[in-house]
């Protein structure tokens, strides 16, 4: 596989892949690198970022840009990071972002969301399918509400940040991921903002990014970050009337899943961070969006 440069890839949409590592799982991200080279078509060249979050990378193949941050920026930031390493290279239309412990288990990922993107000028984001080694999917890995078949594919109002893929004129238009948002609910922020903007998001069952099946609490800082960056999106986004809806119906599905009482603790001192910190700016949604959303499964009151 060639590192291509300002090259156009000669099957259609070029496709960049941005990818972020703590460092700590290299056989893993070697074994992801693996399978980014045996796409279909992957000979015509993909580039390929592999960014450090404040660490020193481990040896990647000669054809993957590596880029060591100085510093960890979080999730939004460090995507951001490879969005603007991706423009200062140029050529690339649509950005492919894979978790550093993830692999694409298909061969035709890459010729299925350059199909998808060429089929459909309004799509701006392609949702994967995430399933463990045995192909099972986690409820929370399936963008929509209910009791949801993993893999009934279409049009849905987020998407899951282990596995996308988004059309860089859509990052364009709509601006970066939110980077004070560090880790949590950056894809809503985005996907709300997109679907504001008229851009269609659609969850795809047969691009399937393998992942170890994880249980998100496992992190210290997941409760105060979900609760701080769910008052965040509402203050950012919703028109007045749904904030505090939106923020109730939270507060209410929290208390039922009854988390242990340290985790209770800290997703209310989350929740009034988020109500005492701003985090500019403030641009509500239309009103028909609210009503797409709806329309969708998914209105943004839950």
């Amino acid at each position: 596989m060639k590192f291509p440069g300002s090259e156009v890839d000669s099957m259609g949409v070029t496709l960049g892949v941005v990818v972020l590592t703590m460092g700590n799982r290299p056989a893993e991200l070697r074994a992801l690198l693996d399978s980014v080279e045996a796409q279909e078509g992957s000979d015509s060249g993909v580039r390929t970022v592999v960014l450090g979050q404040g660490v020193e990378l481990p040896e990647l193949p000669g054809w993957v840009d590596a880029v060591e941050l100085p510093e960890n920026l979080g999730i939004p930031g460090g995507r951001n990071a490879g969005v603007e390493r991706m423009r200062e290279r140029g050529g690339t239309e649509v950005l492919v972002v894979l978790d550093d412990d993830g692999l694409l288990p298909r061969t035709d990922t890459f010729r299925l969301i350059r199909e998808a993107f060429e089929q459909d000028p309004r799509l701006g984001i392609v949702s994967f399918r995430i399933a463990d080694e045995t192909g099972f999917t986690q409820r929370r890995h399936v963008p929509r509400l209910g009791k949801s078949d993993p893999m009934q594919s279409g049009p849905v109002t987020t998407f899951l940040g282990g596995g996308h893929a988004i059309r860089m004129s859509v990052i364009d238009q709509v601006g970066p991921f939110p980077a004070p948002f560090f880790y949590a609910h950056e894809e809503t922020d985005f996907a709300w903002r997109a679907l504001d903007a008229g851009w269609g998001i659609d969850y795809r069952a047969d691009m399937v990014l393998q992942h170890p099946r994880t249980d998100p609490a496992r992190h210290a800082a997941y409760y105060r970050m979900t609760a701080r960056n769910r008052v965040w999106l509402a203050k950012r986004h919703l028109p007045a009337p749904l904030v505090p809806v939106y923020l109730t119906s939270w507060i209410a599905y929290t208390l039922l899943r009854r988390p242990p009482m340290d985790g209770l603790k800290a997703w209310w001192g989350g929740f009034f961070e988020g109500v005492r910190v701003p985090c500019p700016p403030r641009r509500p949604m239309r009103w028909s969006t609210v009503r797409r959303m709806a329309q969708l499964g998914r209105p943004p009151i839950f």
